[in-house]
């Protein structure tokens, strides 16, 4: 049986989190790569405006 490491994340008073998934441009191909982070949903805007 698996375990469920997602309930950890579901605390009352924790922090809660969003999955950001960027698409990059690699200069050497030119082909599209997909970047993705788990960060803090106060951290959203900031991650996706670097």
């Amino acid at each position: 049986m698996a375990k469920k490491v997602v309930a950890t994340l579901k605390k009352e008073g924790g922090v809660t989190y969003a999955k950001v998934i960027k698409a990059v441009k690699s200069e050497k191909t030119g082909a599209y790569t997909f970047r993705e982070e788990m960060v803090p949903t106060t951290m959203v805007q900031d991650t996706l405006n670097k």
